[in-house]
């Protein structure tokens, strides 16, 4: 590997795909095991870029509101519609039996969301794109690794885009990537991301400045040496959680996909009121006065933002899953280095809120 700590200055290569950025690309396509990989200084500018690649330039693309709101900024920013399609309660993600009343003569493709590195039901996704000629790109910022029936979670789709904030499982600080099928599209995929440049006194078209720099690779590369070792451990922590939470009334824990690998960059679970005798706001609170940062992730639902509520699709009567689940939901702290001893505390705690709260629970009826 080249050396990270010295080698920048030394060779005085600051960004423009220089010797780390083309390491790092080397590296996680091999990590990932896919054949195109395209690094982006962030996810988003890299989503951004997979909508022009497809030459997706307007009309409506069917998405999910339980999403972190760059999945639909980038519709927005591209002059595409969003419609929200409600979500599946068993995995959160986009519901595929729902899809198909959706499409209508705008509909260009189809976005859906790993959501915690679940894999979306990319089969049924699939058949329905097929059927009515739509391109399906998938948010895969939380599948950094997964496998799906032995294949890259990421090899799904006709693209997949990455994020490699400094909150995910793999992080270059900010980053990302972009997964294509071909060597073709991977080459128009770096035009694109570079001004559309491609040579000292050639621009092929327009493009946009979504290169990652040295140092952001640099981070990755070492990075990169220690996410099996992140991945093993939360993987540890996920069944701590599991042994430490079960059998709570009111509390449901995601059931592991079938035939996956995952990653379990998150440990989500979701509070029903009425049965843990608390709502999701209430543990939510108690949690941070005991130190512990819990997240309500995602919540409000996108589709609840001001720029997009107005939207037919975003009425909450049509998507009531979505609605409630995000009302419930919450990711309990996982990190590779978060000790069993706390993960097993931060289970009894929640045992604990919930038995103080009993005789409110039973005033409930």
């Amino acid at each position: 590997m080249l050396n990270t700590s010295r080698g920048i200055w030394d060779r005085k290569w600051l960004t423009n795909d220089g010797p780390l950025h083309a390491a790092l690309e080397r590296e996680l396509a091999s990590f990932l095991d896919v054949s195109h990989l395209s690094l982006f200084c962030n996810g988003t500018i890299a989503l951004l870029v997979a909508l022009e690649l497809l030459e997706i330039d307007g009309g409506e693309v069917i998405t999910t509101p339980f999403t972190f709101p760059a999945t639909t900024h980038a519709l927005h920013w591209n002059r595409i519609q969003p419609v929200f399609c409600d979500i599946e309660p068993d995995s959160a993600n986009l519901d595929p039996d729902r899809i198909e009343e959706l499409i209508g003569p705008k509909t260009r493709a189809i976005l859906p969301v790993h959501v915690y590195g679940r894999p979306c039901a990319v089969e049924a996704i699939q058949k329905i794109a097929e059927k009515h000629g739509l391109h399906v790109i998938y948010d895969a910022a939380h599948a950094f690794g997964v496998k799906y029936h032995g294949k890259p979670l990421v090899s799904y789709g006709d693209l997949a885009v990455l994020s490699f904030h400094a909150t995910k499982l793999f992080s270059t600080i900010e980053g990302g990537a972009l997964i294509s099928d071909s060597e073709l599209q991977r080459k128009r995929v770096n035009f694109l991301k570079n001004f559309g440049i491609s040579g000292e006194e050639t621009v092929v078209g327009p493009g946009i400045n979504g290169k990652m720099n040295e140092f952001q690779a640099a981070f990755g590369l070492m990075q990169l040496g220690v996410v099996e070792q992140e991945m093993e451990n939360r993987s540890h922590l996920a069944r701590v959680y599991r042994t430490g939470l079960k059998d709570i009334p009111g509390l449901t824990m995601f059931q592991e996909a079938s035939n996956t690998v995952p990653n379990n960059g998150y440990f989500p679970v979701l509070i029903d009121a009425r049965d843990f005798g608390m709502t999701r706001d209430e543990l939510f609170e108690i949690l941070r006065e005991c130190n512990i940062v819990a997240r309500k992730y995602f919540y409000p639902l996108i589709s609840h933002a001001a720029c997009y509520a107005s939207l037919p699709s975003a009425a909450p009567s049509l998507l009531p899953v979505a609605e409630r689940i995000s009302r419930q939901v919450l990711c309990l702290p996982i990190y590779g280095s978060l000790q069993p001893e706390i993960v097993e505390h931060i289970c009894r705690v929640i045992v604990e809120c919930r038995r103080i709260n009993m005789p409110d629970l039973a005033a409930r009826g």
